[in-house]
């Protein structure tokens, strides 16, 4: 117990790196969520809520692992220790942001449903959510997860 009431939750350069972090995994995630929901409004493909819910939560871990393989090759990772890297990232961030990121969008519009006004929503409600996690792992273990 003691060990948590020593840990500095405010340190600026690292809540300002772990928003980096966290922003290019809802940019990550948010491509494949909200493709998947797009395409099955713009289809009318019948599907039930759920499953077309669990669809974008899948795409969007698989669209976010896709683009961190792309920004680590860019920093001269070869392919298979960038995805490597990649897929170990932390699941816990990114399945909690997508999880709250499709549970605004379910209690808001009934779900599977993208307008105007729910996607900065989703977006900030995808952002805050893994935040502080984020900040925690970066400053205790100095482990970001993008």
């Amino acid at each position: 117990m003691e060990a948590v009431k020593k840990f500095n939750w405010s340190c600026k350069r690292t809540w300002k790196s772990s928003a980096k972090n966290t922003m290019w995994c809802v940019v990550g995630c948010s491509i494949g969520d909200f493709g998947t929901i797009l395409f099955f409004q713009l289809s009318e493909i019948s599907l039930p809520v759920i499953g077309i819910m669990i669809l974008a939560i899948i795409n969007g871990l698989l669209t976010s692992i896709a683009l961190e393989t792309i920004i680590l090759m860019r920093q001269k990772f070869n392919f298979t220790k960038a995805l490597q890297t990649a897929c170990g990232m932390s699941l816990i961030s990114m399945i909690s942001m997508e999880i709250t990121m499709n549970l605004t969008d379910y209690f808001l519009t009934g779900g599977a449903v993208l307008t105007w006004w729910i996607v900065p929503v989703m977006l900030t409600v995808g952002f805050v959510t893994p935040w502080p996690y984020n900040y925690f792992r970066l400053k205790k273990y100095n482990q970001a997860c993008h």
